[in-house]
């Protein structure tokens, strides 16, 4: 095989990953709304993100110590940061406003982060890449405002704060990643996220309770703290050693779709016509991305 063919591969398994991703955090969104109705929003973001931390800890402590010793800080803590803040206030919005508002606004990121990326990388687009982020634009417009959502308000505000937080976790992920291990960012990421969580969980709510769960929300919380969080983190951490930070973003855009799909299963909200059609762009922008042949974002093999 050749190396155009090889780093055609490679790219693919990436953007499938992304892919993969997007189902989990689809499911994800709506149990956690499910979960936030026995257990409050930063207790639960704190159990999770610590679980997450201690399963990758258990699995990968060896490697993770030497992260630490021998990275520098900010290879790991500004990332960490970005994707711990980002996801902390996705957890506040998905308790203010309908999950499906929470994800098709974090889908925003799409827009956020290759600005983000040119400021910082100087990184050029293909005439593909250009069209399917101009043509997601419309999508997310339609999802947004148009696809029966709840309105905007506060939780809808901080959900665009997150999405902007997660721009820069893609970015910083990225370019740090030619220094730390996908595992090793991935555990510290956790490990970011859990102390940010525990901080807002002393300041606002006086301390961790649980006392409420019972066996199902603690199945919900084991799924978002393994899947959600070590897994999810794990995928995008090696899909960005492969593509960029726009591919990975673009391609995320599937995920207020994935929960859609969820959200009207598990509970009952609903899409108009012009939602669906918002969906639909989605998809096809996504595809787009996944059936580029021309490689450009393959750079770091």
């Amino acid at each position: 095989m050749d190396k155009g063919s090889s780093n055609k591969r490679i790219r693919l398994w990436a953007e499938l990953l992304v892919v993969l991703q997007s189902i989990i955090y689809g499911f994800g969104d709506p149990i956690s709304k499910i979960a936030f109705e026995a257990v409050p929003v930063y207790s639960m973001m704190t159990v999770r993100y610590s679980i997450a931390f201690a399963v990758c800890f258990l699995l990968f402590g060896k490697r993770i110590i030497g992260t630490v010793k021998t990275a520098p800080l900010k290879t790991w803590l500004i990332p960490g940061t970005c994707i711990g803040l980002s996801y902390v206030l996705n957890n506040v919005a998905l308790s203010m406003t309908d999950a499906t508002s929470v994800a098709f606004l974090r889908s925003m990121s799409v827009i956020i982060t290759p600005a983000l990326a040119y400021i910082m990388t100087r990184e050029g687009y293909s005439a593909r890449q250009i069209v399917a982020q101009i043509l997601v634009l419309p999508g997310i417009y339609l999802l947004c405002v148009k696809g029966g959502l709840s309105g905007f308000g506060i939780g809808e505000v901080i959900a665009l704060a997150a999405a902007a937080l997660m721009a820069g976790a893609l970015v910083f992920s990225r370019r740090y990643l030619e220094s730390i291990d996908p595992v090793s960012m991935t555990a510290l990421q956790g490990g970011c996220s859990a102390l940010l969580a525990l901080a807002g969980c002393f300041m606002i709510e006086g301390g961790i309770d649980v006392s409420q769960a019972d066996g199902k929300i603690w199945a919900i919380i084991l799924y978002l703290a393994v899947l959600c969080t070590f897994i999810g983190y794990l995928l995008q951490n090696i899909a960005l050693t492969s593509i960029s930070e726009r591919a990975v973003s673009l391609i995320q855009c599937l995920c207020p779709v994935m929960t859609a799909v969820f959200s009207l299963i598990l509970l009952g909200e609903k899409l108009s016509v012009a939602g669906i059609v918002g969906a639909a762009i989605i998809i096809l922008c996504s595809v787009m991305e996944l059936w580029d042949k021309e490689g450009k974002d393959v750079d770091k093999l």
